[in-house]
C-alpha cells in the first residue's frame, strides 16, 4: 500500500476521481445526448469544476452549521442531511447548463443529471473502495 499525508492523499483522490469522472461523464452526457466527444466533453469538465468547487463551499458551510450547531456526531441522519443537501446544490447548478448547452427541456435536462446521479454513486463507491486498497489511511499507516 502506498501511504501519504492526507493532503497529499485528498490532491491525489480528487484529482484521479475527477479526471476519471469526466471521461466517463463525458461518454455518459454522449449517450444520453446522441452527441459527440467535443459536445460533451466540455460539459462534462464545468460540471466537474463546479462539483470540486461546490464540494469545497458546501462543505465549508456545512461544518460551521455542525459547530454553531454544537453536532458532535456524524449521524445516519446528519450524514443524509449532508449528501442530500450537496446532490440538492449540485443538481440545481446542473440543470441549466444542460437545458443551454444542449438546448432541452428541463425533462431532459433532470433525466440527464439523475443518470449522472445514479452513475457517480455507484462510480464513488467502487473507485473509493478500489482506492483505499492502494493508498493507505494515514492513520492506519504504522499498524
Amino acid at each position: 500500500m502506498i501511504t501519504l499525508s492526507p493532503i497529499k492523499r485528498r490532491i491525489v483522490y480528487v484529482t484521479i476521481f475527477e479526471l476519471l469522472g469526466i471521461v466517463f461523464a463525458t461518454l455518459v452526457l454522449m449517450v444520453l445526448s446522441g452527441g459527440e466527444v467535443q459536445e460533451s466533453l466540455p460539459v462534462a469538465v464545468i460540471v466537474s469544476t463546479a462539483a470540486v468547487v461546490w464540494n469545497f463551499i458546501y462543505n465549508t458551510l456545512f461544518e460551521a452549521w455542525e459547530t454553531r450547531s454544537q453536532i458532535a456526531e456524524r449521524t445516519l441522519k446528519i450524514r443524509s442531511i449532508h449528501a442530500m443537501g450537496f446532490e440538492g446544490g449540485l443538481f440545481l447548478f446542473c440543470l441549466p447548463v444542460y437545458m443551454l448547452w444542449y438546448g432541452v427541456g428541463i425533462w431532459e435536462a433532470i433525466v440527464m443529471e439523475s443518470a449522472l446521479l445514479l452513475f457517480f454513486l455507484v462510480y464513488t463507491f467502487v473507485f473509493t473502495l478500489l482506492f483505499d486498497q492502494v493508498f493507505s489511511l494515514p492513520h492506519l499507516a504504522h499498524k
